[in-house]
């Protein structure tokens, strides 16, 4: 049994890190192309397919079986990418707050307009850069000052162009079981839009108090759902 753990839009491996030491199993972390151990490659590249190949690349790498899959934010629109061909080796898969937008359509054109608006000003040539105020409002409404700057202190710069891609959900037809996690006090990605996502993924919904960084402010939480998922 092991976890494996997909970041969203603007993050990397480490955004992790305070849940670590509660999980109860193996975990891999995975950098998404152009972040963490994956630097190297230019963010303006990066594609939602080599999101889907960096997961599934690291997961036959480490021969990983039995696993849960956790996809936070904008890694929902990975998971379904991986789950098909990752499908003998996953037990269960946990949508946190993560955005999942109908089949075919675009990230940009799913999210909060007040976000949307936020997200647009911060591509510029290719590149989602995040400004840390803007950042703050939208990911640390519910932490404290030492969270609020541990969490900008993890922001990377991302893709643009993965925000106006069409994302593919035939994954999700895998018969794999599944679990949307809404957190209540998500400003990033409302209760409302996460409601549809969870619509979209199937399977059961659980609900945490907490903004969208849930693995920073209530990592004791999150840990005891996936331990229990993993048991």
């Amino acid at each position: 049994m092991s976890f494996v753990l997909v970041h969203g839009a603007g993050m990397g491996a480490s955004c992790w890190e305070p849940l670590l030491p509660l999980l109860e199993q193996d975990t891999l972390a995975v950098d998404l192309p152009g972040r963490g151990r994956r630097h190297s490659v230019d963010p303006r590249s990066v594609t939602l397919d080599d999101c889907a190949a960096a997961v599934i690349d690291d997961v036959e790498a480490a021969d990983l079986v039995d696993v849960v899959l956790v996809a936070h934010s904008f890694g929902g629109v990975t998971a379904p990418r991986v789950m098909q061909a990752l499908a003998p080796r996953l037990r269960h898969v946990v949508y946190l707050s993560a955005v999942v937008p109908p089949d075919g359509t675009r990230v940009i054109d799913q999210i909060d307009p007040d976000v949307r608006t936020a997200v647009e000003a911060s591509i510029e040539d290719g590149v989602y850069r995040q400004d840390p105020t803007g950042a703050a409002a939208m990911l640390c409404n519910d932490m404290d000052a030492e969270q609020t700057g541990w969490t900008i202190d993890q922001l990377v710069d991302d893709c643009g162009a993965l925000l106006t891609e069409s994302v593919d959900l035939s994954g999700l037809r895998a018969d794999i079981p599944r679990t949307y996690v809404r957190l209540t006090k998500d400003v990033c990605y409302p209760p409302e839009l996460q409601e549809r996502s969870a619509a979209v993924v199937g399977g059961d919904t659980v609900f945490l108090e907490s903004g969208h960084m849930a693995m920073v402010t209530i990592p004791d939480r999150v840990a005891a759902l996936l331990n229990a998922l993993a048991s």
